[in-house]
This record gives structure tokens, sequence and C-alpha cells, in this order.
């Protein structure tokens, strides 16, 4: 499971599809987190228990003084959570990405649903994407600041 944070001072995600071609707002935040989440074969439901309290109790925003001493917890931040398969598409052979690593959508869903969950459970607010769905993500960053956050597959 790969996830990438991005500090953001507001985010939203726009949802399309063909009863939407105009699109629509899914979900927004104030300050606080963007998740983009990528899961690939192997992966197991602790790796989302495991990095959902990692990202929450990580130190990236700034203390009084400067530092990055706080974490999104901590400054009661909103999380926006995207699922973005393209996360884990390899790039090492030609120039079209393979994507014959990333999780098949019927296992992966259940278990962004489950990382979702685990977030809502922190008391932050939390809006998200639509799983498999074309989206457009909007995003003022702070800094910028962005970190990966990666657990190894159970297979590894």
């Amino acid at each position: 499971m790969k996830l990438v944070l991005q500090r953001v001072r507001r985010a939203s995600v726009k949802i399309y599809g063909p009863d939407k071609p105009d699109g629509y707002k899914s979900g927004e935040i104030g300050r606080g987190l963007v998740i983009l989440v990528g899961l690939r074969i192997g992966d197991v439901m602790e790796s989302a228990s495991k990095l959902a309290r990692k990202l929450l109790e990580l130190r990236i925003f700034e203390d009084d003084e400067g530092r990055m001493n706080r974490s999104v917890s901590d400054i009661g931040g909103g999380l926006l959570i995207v699922s973005q398969f393209t996360l884990y598409g390899d790039t090492h052979k030609g120039r079209r990405p393979s994507f014959t690593g990333t999780m098949p959508p019927e296992e992966a869903e259940p278990m962004y649903d489950r990382f979702v969950h685990l977030l809502e459970g922190s008391g932050l607010p939390v809006a998200t994407g639509v799983f498999g769905a074309k989206m457009e993500v909007e995003i003022i960053n702070d800094g910028p600041v962005t970190f990966i956050l990666e657990d190894e597959p159970a297979s590894a």
C-alpha cells in the first residue's frame, strides 16, 4: 500500500461520469492532507491500519516556531482521500506504464473503503473521491510539503 500525502491549505475533488459530464463536487477540505491511495497485489488490511495510524501521527505541520512538530490530528485538519491505482504503475520498460502489479478493483475497493473508515474514526473531517471514477482533484499545496508512506506487501 502506498500513500502520497500532500499538506494543503484547501483541496476538493470533482467526479465525472456519463450521467454528470460537467462533474459534481464529491468532497472538499480546508487545511489538512490530501491522501492519494494506491494498492498492489499482496497488500493486506493490516497495512491500511498501520498507515492510517502513521499518517494521523506524522508531524508535518508547523508549530508556533515554524518547525514541523504537529500532526494533522494536532491541528484538527481535514483529510481528502482519493484512490489512485496509477501509484503502482510500472514505468521501467517502454513508454506505456504497466499496471499488472496493481490490485484488481474488486479486491482494492474493500481495502480502500476500510482505510477510509479507519480515518473517519479519527474524528477529523474526512472527504473522499469515488473509487474507480474519473476525478479532478484541486489542491492548494502548503509548502509545498509532500511525503510518501508505503507498507511492504505481505509476500515481501
